[in-house]
């Protein structure tokens, strides 16, 4: 009885030291797992996702209709015409107004990798000018997101960008989503979306 219950616990163990399994957010043929909020256009193109400005250049969003709180998110991007973008952590959405937490996807010295906060403090964290040469417009970037707690640490071409703790931030939880910015003009490939939870 002793022995089993030895095994027992020791199996138990084993299971809470397993690796969290990393989670493929875009399956590169459909939106199956998001949901489109605003007029803005999100479609499918070559196993890449697209999102790009409608005839309405208002906001647009793609939400995850799963929550995340801790997780380390890698993604691909490629900025195509005016590349102003986004990818929300912890983000909650009613119409096209979105609370939550921006890691900025812009062109070139716009704070690519920076933190803003929509419908609240504005930017946390702006990225200064000698990174501005990390990112590469009309290439293939990949941007890493680490959120923990009330860390969070963002990654562009491997380079550190933002390790910041914010109390609010902490607090929250919601979706991931990625956004199209107002104005029209806008075009952005995405692929390679990862997550691992925390």
């Amino acid at each position: 009885m002793l022995r089993f219950l030895f095994a027992f616990l020791l199996s138990g163990l084993f299971i809470a030291m397993a690796p969290a399994k990393k989670v493929t957010l875009f399956n590169g043929k459909d939106l199956t797992g998001w949901k489109i909020y605003g007029t803005e256009k999100w479609y499918v193109d070559n196993g890449e996702l697209i999102c790009e400005s409608g005839p309405d250049k208002q906001y647009g969003y793609l939400a995850t209709e799963q929550m995340y709180k801790n997780f380390d998110l890698s993604v691909q991007f490629k900025q195509e015409a005016n590349g102003n973008s986004g990818v929300f952590f912890r983000s909650s959405i009613e119409g096209t107004k979105i609370s939550g937490w921006q890691v900025e996807v812009a062109p070139k010295d716009h704070d690519t990798g920076g933190i803003y906060e929509s419908y609240g403090r504005g930017w946390l964290e702006q990225i200064p000018p000698d990174k501005e040469t990390i990112l590469k417009p009309g290439e293939w970037n990949t941007l890493r997101i680490r959120v923990d707690g009330d860390h969070v640490q963002t990654y562009l071409n491997g380079t550190p960008m933002v390790d910041m703790h914010d109390a609010k931030i902490g607090a929250a939880n919601g979706s991931i989503a990625l956004q199209i910015h107002d104005g029209g003009g806008i075009k952005v490939r995405w692929r390679k979306l990862v997550l691992k939870p925390l």
